[in-house]
């Protein structure tokens, strides 16, 4: 059979489905449209000329006899917020029933604890206790910071260091604090005002670095660095160092100017939980310049290894 045929007989058959279906369209399909008398073909042909006029004019289409969307929701649909546990939002025009309210995060009041190093200190010239803590209390961009560090040997407190600071965000990880120091220890106290820099660097490093300004023209410069090398989940090593330099010499507290003395340690610590970890390690502290001539005028050693055990909680 040629192709032309094969063509032929293709619309032979179409031509005859077609004409079946037409065949078995019910006979009052056609009639069950309601019908028009003169009068009602009339009015339907004055809308019409209306609504092409209203076009014309630029006036657009005439759509107020149509129904639009809306009205009351299926008796089957779902409700919006029949998964949200009981929360809604806290307040204002789109308030929702519910026993407890929903806040943004930035509009929660928080507080914590974190005492980085409770530690005691092995060391030639005698052994000794440290503490290294900081507390806040507030939102995400502004709240209340509290910083105290300090160690203790022979049953008195040899030099401690005292801040209270407000702190505000201003970017992602880093906040400015203002606020004012009070140092105490062997000693007169000292007072200062405070302005710095705390946040979490490039590669995961912790920065603290602070400018203080006290009375009879003394300043001072504290930077402090850490970073968390994570051997296990739970076994950490923190490499730490800090350095302190002064504008002006303060014999009286054992201080010289430039650059006065600096530590760098290395701590384990082994995580039971993120809240509880103790630790052991080394850290070694040296005075330079001028300090270390005052320390060595005392029958000090300018430079002292400490090894360290102690732990480190936050709540």
């Amino acid at each position: 059979m040629t192709n032309k045929r094969v063509n032929w007989l293709a619309a032979a058959v179409l031509a005859l489905g077609l004409a079946s279906a037409w065949a078995q369209e019910p006979a009052g399909a056609m009639k069950s449209m309601p019908s028009m008398d003169q009068g009602s073909q009339a009015g339907m042909a004055q809308d019409t000329g209306q609504d092409i006029g209203n076009m014309n004019q630029g006036g657009g289409m005439n759509m107020g006899s149509m129904d639009m969307q809306g009205g009351s929701a299926p008796p089957d649909a779902r409700d919006p917020h029949a998964y949200s546990g009981g929360y809604a939002l806290d307040s204002g025009a789109y308030a929702l029933p519910g026993p407890r309210q929903l806040r943004m995060a930035d509009e929660q009041t928080f507080g914590s604890l974190l005492v980085d190093r409770l530690e005691r200190q092995y060391a030639s010239e005698g052994d000794a206790t440290a503490y290294d803590a900081q507390a806040w209390f507030g939102r995400d961009f502004d709240r209340l910071v509290v910083k105290a560090e300090g160690d203790a040997a022979h049953g008195k407190l040899q030099d401690a260091r005292t801040e209270l600071l407000w702190g505000h965000a201003i970017a992602t990880y880093w906040d400015t604090q203002l606020g004012a120091r009070y140092d105490s220890g062997v000693g007169p106290d000292r007072g200062w005002l405070a302005f710095g820099v705390q946040g979490l660097a490039p590669y995961w490093f912790e920065v603290d670095a602070a400018a203080y300004v006290g009375n009879e023209g003394r300043t001072a410069l504290r930077l402090g660095a850490e970073y968390e090398l994570l051997l296990t989940q739970k076994l950490i090593l923190q490499p730490r160092i800090e350095v302190n330099l002064y504008g002006k010499s303060d014999e009286a507290r054992g201080i010289g100017s430039g650059l006065s003395d600096a530590a760098a340690g290395l701590r384990l610590r082994y995580e039971f939980t993120r809240q509880f970890a103790p630790y052991v390690g080394v850290e070694r502290a040296s005075k330079f310049g001028k300090t270390a001539d005052l320390a060595r005028s005392e029958g000090e050693d300018a430079g002292v290894t400490r090894w360290v055990a102690g732990v480190r909680f936050w709540f």
